[in-house]
């Protein structure tokens, strides 16, 4: 055994391929914390700026008198939602006619039959109680649908823009190229002003299909403890870092590329296949704050039934289509899990969607095997499927091997600058990105928000955590995604379930 030892840490070139490995994934970590960084900034610059240019969206009165205003459905599913009434007030009291504008919330029968103990009631009868109080006018904006038999949220959508449910709703005007889907969670508390920003943008860019808006995980803030809400900023933090400054970032660069086209079309033919491997993104859904056109919608036949998070389905289904979904700055407020068992259950969830939807990006690239859906496979795979579960441990483990390492070629002077270099920075990074920076860009928003949230931290003890155990959130998310591993060597399956509002509201 001694002689094994004294071989393994003898042998030069197991060390040095080591220390290369562990160079170039501190490199990459660091590099990864400064794009989150710009993509931060980015989303708050373009919120910003949207948010200063209010007054000049078009008001109530003239998009009621525009005969090509865009009309909006807007669906809400529900399973189990004692709170509903909140979103529903706040969509009802968006800024648009409200002839233009339908709120239709999706419910299952199976609720009906037997409502959850605390609650008393289902979901359908809150909202029929809730539609009662209502002005007619507004009674005409809402409507409930429920869905028989057993499905997710995806199924309960798609029953939802059966022909039966939109045709009486939009009555003579059912064009579906007019007709703009919008999506929120039972738990969604919008911004006023959404509707009339699209209406804006599409009076300049007719050719928009698609939009994803901006979220945070703060509408029940003021009811988490410290760690849940050091979550819930690392959690708008993914939204503001990588989803939407990817959907800003994509357009910019294939705007680049047509200029190129533009200019050069045979070199650009020669470089298509090397843009959409090396530099084109996959585009995000949400899931909420979501608008599709309808007839964009109905060619991929509705939500995706075939994963448990349809919105992600969604966002590779657009994609692999050539639809560049658009970055829309308004913001919405949603809930986080309040406790840590709920906040891993939800990124289960997540996790089993992720792994759901290679089966669905397979398909695609086995139907059309262009290099962007090989891209989309590729990075789905490496970035989600195998990243997620072991990033917690593998960049820790790494950046201590790799200080370890620099001493060990401590004559290369070079070598060792970078050795100790790329773990320390990524470690500063880590904290000042994810501890400092990002706190005081999500308080930066806090003015726009549709609801009154305060996120400032306020006590010495709330400043501590914050900063420094800023990568709380993402060591719940790894064990969010074990569990699914774990479920599935064991028996085969994970039936992922749904973020119990119920239970931590009772």
């Amino acid at each position: 055994m001694d002689a094994f030892w004294a071989w393994f840490w003898g042998t030069g070139w197991f060390w040095f391929a080591m220390f290369w490995a562990a160079l170039l994934v501190n490199g990459r970590a660091a590099f990864k914390l400064l794009l989150d960084w710009k993509g931060m900034l980015t989303t708050c610059r373009f919120v910003e700026r949207a948010y200063e240019s209010l007054a000049a969206f078009p008001d109530e009165a003239a998009l009621e008198r525009d005969q090509v205003a865009p009309i909006f459905v807007h669906l809400v599913p529900a399973w189990q939602e004692p709170e509903i009434a909140a979103t529903l007030r706040a969509l009802l009291g968006s800024r648009y006619p409200h002839a233009n504008l339908h709120v239709v919330v999706a419910t299952r029968e199976e609720e009906e039959r037997t409502p959850h103990p605390t609650m008393g009631v289902s979901t359908a009868e809150l909202v029929r109680r809730f539609r009662e109080g209502l002005p007619p006018w507004q009674q005409k904006m809402l409507s409930l649908v429920t869905m028989p038999g057993e499905g997710r949220k995806a199924h309960q959508l798609n029953w939802a823009l059966r022909p039966e449910v939109l045709k009486p709703l939009l009555d003579l005007r059912y064009d579906p190229a007019r007709v703009w889907i919008g999506l929120s969670d039972a738990d969604s508390i919008p911004d006023p002003n959404v509707y009339r920003w699209i209406a804006a943008d599409l009076a300049k860019n007719r050719g928009q299909l698609a939009y994803q808006g901006v979220t945070l995980s703060l509408a029940n803030f003021d009811r988490l403890d410290v760690r849940g809400r050091v979550c819930a900023v690392q959690q708008s933090s993914i939204f503001i870092r990588v989803s939407i400054a990817r959907l800003i970032n994509e357009r910019r660069r294939i705007e680049a590329f047509a200029r190129l086209q533009a200019r050069a079309p045979r070199v650009a033919r020669l470089l298509r296949p090397v843009f959409e491997l090396c530099f084109r993104r996959s585009q995000i859904c949400l899931g909420h704050n979501q608008f599709v056109r309808l007839d964009t919608l109905q060619s991929l036949g509705g939500f995706p039934t075939s994963g448990a998070t349809e919105d992600s389905t969604l966002g590779y289904a657009l994609g692999a289509r050539g639809v560049q979904m658009a970055a829309m700055p308004m913001l919405e407020l949603v809930d986080m899990p309040e406790t840590n068992a709920g906040m891993i259950r939800q990124n289960a969830r997540w996790y089993k969607g992720v792994l759901d939807d290679v089966a669905f990006l397979r398909g695609v690239w086995r139907a059309r095997p262009t290099a962007y859906n090989f891209a989309q496979l590729a990075r789905h795979i490496g970035n989600k499927v195998v990243e997620w579960p072991i990033a917690a441990v593998v960049y820790p483990a790494l950046g201590f091997l790799g200080w370890h390492l620099a001493y060990r070629f401590s004559y290369h002077p070079v070598w060792f600058l970078l050795g100790v270099a790329f773990p320390s920075i990524s470690l500063g990074l880590t904290v000042w990105v994810g501890g400092i920076v990002t706190q005081d860009l999500i308080e930066s928003l806090t003015p726009h928000l549709p609801r009154r949230v305060n996120v400032a931290r306020t006590t010495l003890k709330a400043k501590f955590w914050g900063t420094f155990r800023c990568q709380t959130y993402w060591l719940l998310a790894t064990r969010g995604a074990w569990r699914v591993l774990w479920a599935i060597v064991r028996t085969g399956r994970f039936e992922p379930a749904k973020t119990d509002r119920v239970v931590r509201r009772s």
